[in-house]
């Protein structure tokens, strides 16, 4: 034994280099997923999906056909075409409806369908009585994720504000010709004729968290699988023997098992398996029987839960097994550091750089809340998510086990085998 102070592993310099490195390198990795991929929203949007609706009957004007709507579409979608920010999807709005109840929409335009009957009745030449100001109605869909939403709710603003302006003119330059001129009252209000007003395109229940709670929800499934992990596999490595297991003051040490490192994960894949039944079941009492979170198609959500944290538990364990130590690192980064940021719940896909959308495509996280989203949010439609969902899930469930027992295998047939702690332990026993 050493007679070394303890202490003098503090000048010890690869001891703070290693763990320098590893620090700094977390720290830089973490800020560049987080900030890096929310950092402006706005200029990395394209191509955000909205709806564009024109209910507009029409009306008839000196004998002539006209559908002022219709200007106001073309022109929305002409404003914003060489930006290439908001993707307008064209349809009627029976469609708008159900895109919106599907989360594929993050918004929407509507023009009523007496639009142009009363912008034509504020020329006051083509009806009786007082006009009433036509409304160009903007919906907004937080079910779909709140930024999103919010940004579509203000560049579909400003294009009606915008288009609004153009009809304007247009029907001023019109009036102006005729005979019968309108009123200065008139013209003003023909200077920026409709009125917009913002509206909940799909509504949520009181305890929805405004349409996070999909996200958070999906979120503690992927870290209590992925920490459930953790304990399991240090758990079963204390089962075959080949680490102690230190309890306060307390260690315990048992005889060795010799396991292979395929038998090993079989092992502990078998027992997050089993478990995850038991978390999954927590996990939604707690959310929807103690916390009260709005949910429906309880018994869907259950065996969504339970396998959700299947698969995060089982493809840390995955993780851990293959790269040791350092494999903690490796899921934190997999399942927490790259996962949040390209979740598309609170910043839409459509909002975050080249590189964090290629990250979404597969990332845990993000299949396993569209899943949540479409269950909680959408009547657990498939199209809404809940298809990818299992999907995904299952291509990464066969992904790990491959992946997984594949490489440990190869460790096994090179003679990698694990070494243990103590070649000779001592009975089982518990000492100070």
């Amino acid at each position: 034994m050493s007679g070394s102070h303890p202490f003098r592993v503090l000048r010890a310099g690869p001891l703070w280099i290693a763990n320098g490195v590893i620090a700094g390198v977390l720290a830089l990795l973490f800020t560049v997923f987080y900030v890096g991929a929310n950092i402006d929203p706005a200029g990395h949007m394209s191509k955000l999906p909205v709806g564009l609706v024109n209910a507009d009957k029409g009306a008839v004007v000196d004998g002539k056909p006209v559908n002022l709507g219709a200007r106001i579409t073309g022109s929305v979608e002409k404003s914003t075409a060489s930006e290439g920010k908001i993707d307008w999807k064209v349809m009627d709005e029976k469609e708008m409806k159900e895109r919106l109840g599907e989360g594929k929409l993050f918004g929407a335009l509507v023009v009523p369908d007496d639009f142009t009957s009363s912008t034509i009745a504020l020329t006051g030449t083509a009806a009786t009585g007082t006009p009433v100001r036509p409304t160009l109605t903007v919906l907004t869909n937080q079910s779909a994720g709140s930024v999103g939403s919010a940004l579509a709710r203000t560049a579909t603003t400003h294009a009606a504000e915008n288009a609004s302006r153009q009809v304007g003119k247009d029907v001023t330059a019109q009036t102006g010709a005729q005979s019968a001129k309108p009123s200065a009252a008139a013209r003003v209000l023909l200077a920026d004729p409709a009125a917009v007003t913002v509206e909940d395109g799909h509504p949520l229940d009181s305890h929805s968290g405004l349409g996070l709670t999909a996200f958070y929800y999906a979120l503690t499934l992927v870290v209590v699988g992925m920490l459930s992990a953790n304990v399991i596999s240090g758990q079963v490595d204390h089962a075959l023997g080949y680490t102690h297991n230190d309890l306060g003051p307390l260690r315990r040490h048992r005889p060795l098992i010799r396991a292979t490192r395929v038998q090993t994960l079989a092992i502990s894949t078998a027992l997050m398996a089993g478990l995850s039944l038991l978390m999954g079941t927590l996990v939604m009492a707690g959310a929807v029987g103690i916390m009260g979170m709005d949910a429906s198609h309880l018994p869907l959500l259950w065996l969504y839960s339970v396998c959700a944290i299947a698969v995060a538990g089982i493809g840390a364990l995955t993780l851990l097994a293959v790269f040791g130590t350092p494999g903690m690192l490796v899921v934190t980064l997999v399942f927490i550091g790259m996962a949040v940021p390209t979740a598309g719940a609170t910043t839409p896909i459509e909002a975050l750089p080249g590189f964090y959308r290629f990250l979404a495509e597969f990332e845990p996280l993000r299949q396993i809340t569209g899943g949540i989203r479409s269950i909680l949010y959408y009547d657990a439609q498939g199209d809404a998510g809940l298809t990818r969902g299992w999907v995904m899930m299952a291509a990464g469930l066969v992904a790990a086990a491959l992946f997984g027992f594949g490489v440990l295998r190869w460790y096994d047939r090179k003679g990698l085998h694990r070494i243990p702690v103590e070649t000779t332990p001592d009975k089982t026993a518990v000492s100070a």
